[in-house]
């Protein structure tokens, strides 16, 4: 089947790239609120929640022109990504994952394209874990066990990342002798899931674990996982698929830690308007340290922000100009968003450490936005060693570029 150009998001048929994505996320913002405590039990997204997503064409936002996406760029999409983390960082997480696993879009011919995301509800997801694809004829059995599937509640599709195993028993390598992986996905309804989400934060992402045992996977439904970011394989020309998914993994998810602190710096200023810490005679308002603390607030995680999305408004151009990412771009990317990630984890620290015993109330607007920012920084899109990798290069080292 041909990849239908009119498939589109919205039931009026507009350009779904000229959606004003920001105020249907507005338009959410008052369900999501009274949903937060649902969500966080029953540690998934709520149907009607992704009903509306799906009929706004939210889980498209990455995917090609040609599938009906909106195909933004990375500076168009990660304010809608912090937007919806302001509200709920597991739904801004999930959407950001699934968008990312979307991107694989523009690498599968048209035929499998269409298979896997042309109907409304074709969504893919993820997640890392031990496993192999052993080859046979017009495909692969795949076997292997996978966790940290953020989003997979709500897919139709998943997909795994797994080493090939010769006909003869022998792992295939690469060119340079590393391990050849290959990226298989395959419909939800053949795996099996086991339910070990239970954490501290991002709890309404539903990251479970999924196996597949002896799966025939055909050919046409696998790529080469290294082939995700090369244009000689890319089938989509246009300018968002020079950015590797991981790059838009790393700016996505600063987005939700942004959204994370930009939620909590409000409702501290809120609190502060009206409370009077115990021993006190003036509301924290009044409070020197506090009008510091708030300023301090502001201005790291506006320079922290604004420099994030700048430079990949800058490194769109030159991408537009020049035709490619350069390894220099992916470092400032990876950079930035690791910069952003750790900012506001200590803005929401300080912030919730003012706020005093009020922040530990679960019926109050602290103790969530804390464990989801926390939970961010414990997944390898925050981890510190970014940082390594990045000082490495920038010193003439080499650097392991896995995660660019």
């Amino acid at each position: 089947m041909a990849a239908n150009p009119q498939i589109s998001p919205d039931p009026n048929g507009k350009d779904p790239a000229a959606i004003d994505y920001l105020a249907l996320v507005r338009d959410l913002t008052p369900e999501l609120a009274a949903a937060a405590q649902r969500i966080d039990e029953e540690r998934e997204l709520p149907q009607t929640v992704i009903d509306k997503m799906i009929a706004q064409g939210f889980f498209r936002l990455l995917l090609p022109r040609s599938l009906g996406g909106a195909e933004l760029l990375p500076a168009q999409y990660v304010p809608i990504i912090e937007a919806f983390a302001r509200v709920n960082a597991s739904l801004a997480w999930c959407l950001n994952q699934n968008s990312g696993c979307s991107m694989t879009a523009a690498y599968l011919s048209a035929e499998v394209a269409e298979d896997i995301f042309g109907r409304p509800r074709g969504i893919l997801a993820w997640g890392p874990g031990p496993g192999e694809a052993r080859t046979v004829a017009g495909g692969y059995n795949v076997t292997a066990t996978w966790a940290f599937a953020s989003g997979s509640h709500h897919a139709s599709w998943l997909g795994c990342h797994v080493p090939v195993i010769e006909a003869n028993g022998q792992p295939r390598r690469e060119s340079d002798g590393s391990p050849a992986v290959r990226t298989c996905l395959f419909p939800k309804a053949k795996t099996k899931f086991t339910d070990i989400w239970h954490t501290m934060g991002l709890r309404g992402t539903g990251s479970d674990q999924y196996a597949v045992k002896d799966l025939f996977v055909p050919e046409a439904y696998t790529l080469r996982s290294i082939a995700r970011n090369s244009p000689e394989t890319r089938r989509e020309p246009g300018l968002l698929y020079n950015f590797s998914s991981l790059s838009m993994y790393a700016a996505g998810f600063a987005g939700v830690a942004m959204g994370c602190a930009r939620s909590t710096l409000a409702s501290f200023i809120e609190l502060a308007r009206d409370k009077i810490p115990r021993g006190a005679r003036k509301t924290m308002r009044d409070n020197n340290v506090t009008q510091s603390q708030v300023a301090q607030s502001e201005v790291r995680l506006s320079s922290a922000y604004g420099h994030l999305l700048r430079s990949l408004e800058e490194i769109t151009e030159a991408v537009r100009v020049r035709g490619h990412l350069t390894m220099d771009e992916r470092m400032a990317i990876r950079l930035n968003a690791t910069y952003c990630i750790h900012t506001a984890l200590d803005v929401i620290d300080m912030l919730y450490q003012a706020a005093g015993a009020t922040a530990i109330f679960n019926e109050n607007p602290f103790e969530r936005p804390w464990r989801d920012v926390h939970s961010v920084s414990q997944q390898i899109q925050g981890r510190q060693a970014h940082y390594e990798t990045v000082g490495a290069y920038l010193m003439g080292l080499e650097a392991d570029t896995t995660w660019l």
